[in-house]
């Protein structure tokens, strides 16, 4: 059972919200929240595995407090994965909210069955980014001045293989797309990943994405 925390939608919009997840035999709302602080105490006290923020009417919710809500709990725990509803209207709110920890962010006129299936991606430990707000992604990375040299980063702790998949895996490919260009087994690629992950410090595979743009090991097509 995937339990989730909405958060920041007025009030037919949660109940809206809620009724629609509610109706999925996998999916339970444990809570609801109308401003960050609140996320934050409820996120920390009710223990999520996703926080859906509807920041469709007001942006209220900011990359601080999806900062601290992904952070939350003790180490070696299962920490809430973050799920945004936004326009995309910005260029810099989902670079930062992706650094911050965010795990996808889908457009505010997503069918009820992308959100629900977003969810259920995002709660796996996946990401979901819709092509527009990749586009604005890109962009904001592309005009960011590197703060870091690459050892700082720590793209050097990474092997050969493992820059190769992570290029891959910034290019948008599926580990089945990676397996097939390298000719090796689907897990395998699975496990590159992980390790990956856990390399970089990445909680998820979209922060891998970022890491991967900042670090100059995969540069942004020229516009």
């Amino acid at each position: 059972m995937t339990s989730v925390l909405i958060v920041n939608a007025p009030s037919l919009q949660r109940l809206g919200l809620r009724m629609l997840l509610a109706a999925e035999p996998d999916l339970t709302v444990v809570g609801e929240a109308t401003s960050a602080d609140e996320a934050v105490r409820e996120s920390a006290a009710l223990h999520p595995d996703v926080v859906l923020v509807d920041d469709r009417f007001s942006h209220t919710i900011g990359v601080d407090a999806i900062r601290r809500i992904t952070r939350s709990g003790a180490v070696g725990e299962r920490r809430p994965r973050v799920l945004v509803l936004t326009p995309a209207d910005s260029e810099a709110y989902p670079y930062a909210a992706l650094r911050a920890g965010a795990g996808g962010f889908l457009r505010p006129d997503a069918t009820a069955e992308e959100l629900i299936a977003a969810v259920r991606v995002v709660a796996s430990g996946d990401a979901v980014i819709t092509p527009d707000l990749t586009r604005a992604l890109i962009e904001a990375v592309r005009e960011q001045q590197p703060a870091r040299t690459i050892r700082e980063v720590g793209l050097d702790t990474l092997t050969g293989r493992e820059r190769v998949i992570l290029s891959g895996v910034a290019s948008g490919w599926s580990n089945a797309e990676i397996a097939e260009r390298l000719s090796i087994a689907p897990t395998t690629v699975k496990s590159h990943v992980s390790h990956i992950l856990a390399k970089i410090g990445a909680r998820a595979r979209v922060q891998a994405v970022v890491f991967a743009y900042e670090s100059g090991l995969v540069r942004p097509a020229a516009a």
